[in-house]
């Protein structure tokens, strides 16, 4: 019988988790509201803009009060650090990342 390492157990259950993930994707029909495509950060590598499906760019305001009211797919609004901090859904794909996603 093969040992595997704890580093290798690890990797196969993230490959497991991203494949899962892809495949529940397709299944959630969000086609009334607009998605996020490319972000646009400052210096310090902050998001500070975004770009949406539409081709409508919101700045960090407007994008977390348009989330907030349910009008943009797969991001949420949490509090932390005493203020509103939009993020990505966790669905365990890394490439939809808001911080993945390209410039504009």
């Amino acid at each position: 019988m093969e040992s595997k390492s704890f580093e290798q157990i690890y990797e196969e259950y993230k490959n497991q988790g991203e494949q899962q993930a892809q495949e529940e994707v397709p299944s959630v029909n969000n086609t009334n509201k607009e998605e996020i495509v490319a972000v646009r950060k400052n210096e310090d590598g902050d998001l500070i803009a975004f770009k949406t499906n539409t081709g409508r760019e919101l700045d960090y305001i407007t994008a977390l009060q348009e989330a907030k009211a349910g009008n943009l797919a797969h991001v949420d609004v949490f509090h932390k650090y005493g203020r509103d901090i939009l993020r990505s859904e966790p669905d365990g794909i890394k490439e939809n990342n808001l911080d993945r996603l390209p410039s504009f």
